[in-house]
């Protein structure tokens, strides 16, 4: 049974960091690439940062230069240092795991955690 499970959310102030975290198992974690989503209310689910199997990146314009998505393929984790936060960075956040095999993709979601970003 494959399972995410974020943690690090929580209240911070503007310019602020966070580090999240998120743990997988259940899955071969080196074969998937790895994603951070966000969902503010009443907004649709967006992409925030991306990093393939092979270690490549991709950021939403938004967070470019303030967020980082690393991952550790031997504690299957993946990461979001998320820097000089804003207002606008409030949303609750999922890990995504997405892998194609042979032919059939397969996208696992996390609870999610929630990041709040307010004086």
């Amino acid at each position: 049974q494959v399972q995410l499970v974020e943690s690090g959310g929580g209240l911070v102030q503007p310019g602020g960091s966070l580090r999240l975290s998120c743990a997988a198992s259940g899955m071969s974690f080196s074969m998937n690439d790895m994603g951070w989503y966000r969902q503010a209310p009443g907004k649709q689910r967006e992409l925030v940062a991306a990093i393939t199997r092979g270690g490549r990146t991709d950021y939403a314009d938004s967070v470019k230069g303030r967020f980082t998505i690393s991952r550790d393929n031997a504690k299957s984790t993946v990461s979001l240092q998320m820097n000089s936060l804003k207002p606008e960075d409030t949303a609750v956040y999922y890990c995504n795991a997405d892998r194609l095999i042979v032919g059939t993709r397969l996208v696992y979601w996390g609870r999610g955690t929630q990041v709040t970003v307010s004086s």
